[in-house]
Formats: structure tokens, sequence, C-alpha cells
């Protein structure tokens, strides 16, 4: 197996030293799901450390309300489940098949087993986490000083980054992600997604339909490179969250 993909707002021009935590593990079993099928939710919290073999999976937090905030998208050879450590009996974290999913699954012991034997898988383990924590911190500096435009194109580099498939034009190509999930994503509505998705579309930044987005990620990282931190005066996002 091959090392896990670690998410970042831009990708590293440099190899990672992480250590090898897929090269620790046994095989386990593998379980099927559908689209839309939940893998794990508050009521149901995780008990077990999942990784995806095929198909995506999305990460939500369940807020006051039953409002969702979407945290990641997972897809092949990717760790998830560990809130299972917490081993709470009620989590705000749903884990929900975005497409038809293949996962295979290593119960909570399992693990706790190995992390004692093998002191490299734990450090495998803890460089997941704390980049997952830096992941975290950058999501909130983009929330804390970044408008919705430059958000949602920070967003789509990142999906882009670690989910996209290089195309000959230069473009890179992904699943479909519908304008609702990518307002969960970054903290608004879906009609503001969508006037900036359409605006990146006329620039050309990206092309987009219900077969899948393409993104040419360098120009709309120039793009947001090149505009303020803060939101511009008269925006429409500035009425939508004033």
């Amino acid at each position: 197996m091959t090392s896990p993909a670690f998410s970042s707002f831009a990708a590293p021009t440099y190899p990672l030293p992480f250590e090898d935590a897929l090269a620790h593990l046994r095989d386990s079993a593998i379980l099927e799901f559908r689209k839309g099928q939940i893998v794990y939710s508050a009521d149901r919290p995780s008990e077990s450390i999942y990784l995806v073999t095929a198909g995506k999976v999305k990460l939500s937090w369940m807020a006051e309300g039953g409002r969702e905030v979407v945290l990641e998208i997972l897809g092949p050879q990717e760790l998830f489940g560990e809130s299972a450590f917490l081993k709470l009996p009620r989590r705000s974290e749903q884990a929900t098949a975005l497409e038809a999913a293949r996962l295979r699954v290593w119960p909570l012991s399992a693990i706790e087993d190995l992390v004692t034997k093998q002191p490299l898988f734990a450090l495998a383990l803890l460089q997941i986490l704390a980049q997952r924590a830096v992941d975290l911190a950058r999501s909130i500096e983009s929330f804390s000083f970044d408008n919705i435009e430059r958000r949602l194109a920070r967003a789509l580099i990142r999906f882009s980054e670690r989910l996209g498939t290089p195309d000959t034009d230069g473009s890179l190509r992904m699943m479909p992600l519908t304008h609702d999930l990518l307002s969960r994503h970054v903290g608004t509505s879906r009609e503001l997604v969508t006037l900036y998705m359409n605006r990146f579309r006329t620039q050309g930044y990206l092309r987009y339909s219900r077969r899948g987005i393409a993104l040419y990620r360098d120009a709309l990282a120039a793009h947001i490179a090149g505009t303020s931190r803060s939101a511009a005066v008269g925006s429409p996002e500035g009425k939508a969250t004033a």
C-alpha cells in the first residue's frame, strides 16, 4: 500500500517525510457502501478506523439544529474514523459515502494493540493527526480573513490537488461537487457558490457539469493570489453575511 494522502491549501513542492501508516496495517474486512449511505453518525459513532479503497467519503460536523458542515472529502488511500479514540457515547462527526465506496475496516481494539506494539505505526498516526490539525488551522485562517470568492477558490484547489486527475489540457479533473455541498464546506449559501462558480467558468478557470469539474489550478491560484484578502465593499457576500 502507498502512503495516505494529506490535504493542504497548496501542494508541497518536496516529498514529505511521513512514516507510512498503511505499511503497518494488516489486511482486514472490506465493507461496501452505496452512495448516500452513512458509515457512522452522532447517534452511531465510529468504533473503528477506516481506509478508503475505492470511491469517496464525506466527513461532516453536525451542528445544533441539524445543520451540516462539510469538513473534508476523502479518496482512496486515506484513513479516517480517528474520533473512535475518544470513546464518547455521542460525537458530532458523521461520515457518508459521497459515491459508491469500498472501505477497509479495523476495530479500534486492533489499532490500539498495534500502537502499543509498533512505535513507528504510532508515529504515523500522530503525523496524520498533526497534519489534519494544520489543515484545520488553515481553514480557520481562511474563514477569518478570506472573502467567499477566495474561500471557494481555495477549496476547489485543495480538492483538485487531492482528488483530481491530470488531463492533457493542463486541467485537473475531479468528480462533480454540488453547489450545495461546496456551500456547506465554505460556509455560505448555495446561491453565492453558484454565482462564483459561474464567474470562474466565464473567466476560464474551470469547466463543470453533472459529469465533473475540470479545474485549471495554477490559473485560479494566480487569480486569488492577486485578490484582496479582505471582503470587497459592496460584494454579494458582504450583504449576505452582514
